[in-house]
């Protein structure tokens, strides 16, 4: 392939390509997220605009599958390293293997990998959308970064804890297991949907089986094609989530030729810091064996990046970390965010200084803070919601309970005492709140649980709406000082002396007695206004840098009492789910997002604690935690995201809502035989499950057209076979457009499924009315399809 002619490095997106015969060949974009074990795979993502938050670098990842031969491994080592020289400097290169990827491979597979056995047969098709006369079963595992895994088809397979998918074609079985949550449940379902609408055009059923008790015609099927189940399931093999605990042993390694030997020296353990990296020098950084980081200084020889993945690979040899420890290298001034983050601090001005002989320009924009409301960018980027003018209402912590704070000492805080402060405010012509918990560095550990309780109280009594905010004295957040209009000031302690002191300064900042005192000409009472004289900062206290550090987002759990994060990279609004508590990390700020339906909401400050108190980088423990509610994201939350629908989550049906509908199995089944084209149903069911659609008919045909699919009515009671061949027609021939459009759910006609109405359209009617066949709508993203089906009238 030669690389320099047409080669679509410089578009944007994701590209990939496979190895096959000793060479290199692109895969079609319909079969991005499956992977055969016994291939390699080179995956190039390029940046879609220069202006996204993450940033401008390009990866480059080496996947390897687990059978992988020495010839594919060879063909993938050497293309990706053509594609390299292809890219330049600024590109971040990644060694990857099957089943222990990266978060940022993992971010590109929305809603999941899927691994398949063998190798890609020589006609090279990846994915068949019209194949039905199907088999398998895939073993389903993860949270937020989910995976399916061919699996042999035998209730060997199973266990208690993970989900199976039994995949036969025109009918998708999903089989969670008893000891399965609500979030593995529907991020399940979510890859069964997008393999049914990939795979399949849309045209498969699909049924679930939450409890098999309650699902009997679902689990006939089941036995039919896998026996009978002998003997109890296996519990589920233990999870081996890596936890921030681990994550934080960071050791920084400085990597040199002596002769004719490699010396591998320790350089530093944590606190890193960025002047440690020497631009002419090469080194290692290992964070826990989990991954293992190369940096490259700009001045570093071309022998040495060329041995990167080999020296990495020795080291992890040496260390006597598994196979399949993760790698990546990076170059001097193109860092990936994880890896900057490794360290205290992180300045762009260096590499940038190097480049332009050390000259930087600040410039200086006049900001309107009237626009706060309509540009979340611009308010995330300066922490403000507004300009501070809205209602405020304090209250004190003492004796457990709170307590008003007369207006006129608004901004007078004690360093023993604990304050809620809540600021109500419009945006967009909707009130919104904030609640800040103001924390003293004296107050007790008593005080401070009382501060969560009353706080719990009031959002209660605000029907849950109020975005709390942990603030911690002396790293108060600037809307927190705007809202006190420049009056904010704290006492220290409260024994009678400092009282009397306090006493002092409120004179004057009142204007009363007013002094002019120069400094190095203080008067003795000056001094003792303070409490006495000490050392202090004699440099002007201006604005501290901002670290240039991009945002993170993490999906949050817990494993074995600790802190389990999986990164999403690339992230949008879509990476939120109700079932979710996100952790975005943006440096000054941590946010926690909870998912309405999210089961560990009192464990999140715990969690945002626990990941600053671990994080490598020896992150302040007052960095303020802000909790946000689904539907009640402020502004400053909001402008992290590069696009923000908030009618996202108006319309989404449960996990619940989808099982109960899910098609019910025939009621007696004449014949199931192991191959899929052998299936017959005798007829339909009729269990009295409102809404749910009986199972289509999975006739052996391997004809992809929509005749082959039949549904049931909505079942009431039992239904004749002369009634459910009457329905059949009617369906397969298609029903009348306006029978369908803009039709409320009680009106339609019996047996249509309303959240699919667009499915029972004839093929010339939904050509005509979406411009498109149904095998072109179904391959879309499920978004898109959603806003299409909105504008059309069929949601």
């Amino acid at each position: 392939m030669d690389i320099s002619k047409g080669f679509p490095g410089m578009q944007g997106g994701l590209h990939i390509w496979i190895s096959e015969n000793r060479k290199m060949v692109p895969v079609p974009e319909g079969a991005y997220g499956n992977f055969f074990e016994e291939h390699c795979y080179v995956i190039l993502h390029v940046p879609q605009s220069p202006k996204a938050t993450q940033g401008a670098s390009s990866d480059l990842h080496y996947w390897v599958g687990k059978q992988a031969g020495a010839e594919a491994q060879g063909a993938a080592e050497a293309f990706q390293q053509r594609l390299h020289d292809e890219l330049g400097g600024q590109t971040v290169l990644h060694r990857e293997a099957q089943g222990h990827e990266s978060d940022c491979f993992c971010s590109y597979f929305r809603p999941g990998i899927i691994y398949r056995k063998g190798g890609l047969a020589s006609d090279l098709k990846h994915v068949e959308t019209n194949l039905f006369n199907i088999q398998r079963l895939l073993h389903i595992k993860g949270r937020k970064h989910v995976s399916a895994t061919e699996v042999e088809l035998s209730w060997n397979s199973f266990n208690k804890g993970d989900i199976f998918l039994l995949d036969l074609g025109k009918m998708m079985i999903q089989w969670n297991g008893p000891k399965t949550n609500i979030s593995e449940k529907a991020r399940g379902l979510a890859l069964t949907y997008s393999l049914r609408d990939r795979e399949r055009g849309g045209r498969a059923q699909i049924g679930v089986v939450d409890d098999e008790a309650k699902a009997p015609d679902l689990m006939q099927i089941m036995e039919a094609v896998l026996g009978c189940r002998v003997g109890s399931l296996r519990a589920a093999t233990p999870s081996k989530d890596i936890n921030q605990l681990q994550k934080a042993n960071v050791r920084l390694y400085h990597v040199y030729e002596k002769g004719k030997d490699l010396v591998v020296l320790e350089l530093a353990t944590p606190p890193l810091t960025q002047d440690l990296l020497q631009e002419e020098d090469f080194y290692i950084l290992d964070q826990g064996g989990f991954k293992i980081y190369v940096w490259q200084g700009r001045m570093s020889s071309l022998q040495e990046r060329k041995a990167a993945f080999s020296r990495a690979v020795g080291f992890i040899q040496a260390k006597g970390y598994p196979t399949y420890t993760n790698v990546e290298v990076v170059n001097d001034g193109a860092e990936s965010a994880a890896f900057k983050q490794l360290f205290r601090t992180w300045s762009e001005k260096r590499s940038r200084n190097q480049k332009l002989g050390g000259r930087d320009k600040s410039i200086h924009v006049k900001l309107d803070v009237g626009k706060l409301h309509t540009q979340p960018k611009l308010a995330a980027q300066l922490r403000m919601v507004d300009d501070g003018s809205g209602k405020v209402e304090v209250w004190c912590i003492q004796d457990l309970h709170r307590q008003p704070v007369d207006p006129k000492r608004h901004g007078q805080l004690c360093a023993g005492n604990c304050y809620l402060v809540l600021y109500t405010y419009q945006r967009l012509g909707r009130v919104q709140y904030i609640l800040y918990l103001w924390q003293g560095h004296q107050a007790t550990a008593d005080e401070i649980e009382a501060l969560n309780s009353n706080a719990e109280e009031l959002d209660v009594m605000y029907g849950g709406v109020l975005v709390q905010e942990h603030v911690t004295m002396g790293s108060e957040p600037p809307h927190f000082l705007a809202i006190f209009q420049g009056q904010l000031v704290i006492f220290q302690g409260c024994n009678g002396d400092q009282r009397e002191m306090a006493r002092v300064v409120v004179t004057v900042i009142s204007r009363k007695n007013e002094e002019m005192v120069l400094e190095g000409q203080e008067p003795p009472h000056f001094w003792e206004a303070l409490g006495g004289r000490a050392p202090y900062p004699s440099n002007k206290r201006l604005p501290e840098e901002v670290p240039s550090f991009q945002p993170r987002l993490f999906e949050c759990s817990s494993h074995m009492g600790c802190l389990v994060l999986a990164e999403v990279v690339f992230f949008s609004q879509e990476d939120l789910d109700k079932y979710d508590i996100m952790l975005l990390d943006t440096w000054q700020e941590i946010f926690l997002w909870l998912g309405e339906a999210a089961s560990e909401w009192k464990e999140a400050v715990a969690w945002g604690q626990e990941y600053l108190k671990t994080h490598p980088a020896g992150r302040s423990p007052a960095t303020p935690i802000v909790l946000v509610k689904q539907g009640h994201e402020p502004p400053t939350f909001i402008g992290w995201f590069f696009t923000w629908d908030p009618y996202k989550w108006t319309s989404h049906p449960s996990h619940k809502e989808v099982v109960d509908g899910s098609p019910a199995a025939a009621s007696t089944i004449s014949e199931i035989t192991a191959e899929v084209n052998n299936f017959r149903l005798s007829r339909w069911p009729g269990n009295g499950r409102a809404g749910a659609m009986a199972l289509q008919a999975l006739k052996g045909s391997q004809d992809s057209s929509e005749n082959d699919l039949v549904r049931s009515p909505k079942s009431g009671g039992s239904r004749t076979s002369s009634s459910v061949s009457s329905t059949s027609a009617t369906i397969n021939g298609g029903l009348r457009r306006e029978q369908l459009m803009h039709q409320a759910v009680e009106d339609l006609p019996e047996g249509v499924d309303p959240a699919r109405r667009e499915f029972y359209l004839s093929d010339s009617d939904f050509q005509d009315i979406f411009g498109k066949s149904k095998e072109e709508f179904y391959s879309m993203a499920t978004w898109r399809q959603r806003q299409e089906k909105k504008q059309l009238g069929f949601f």
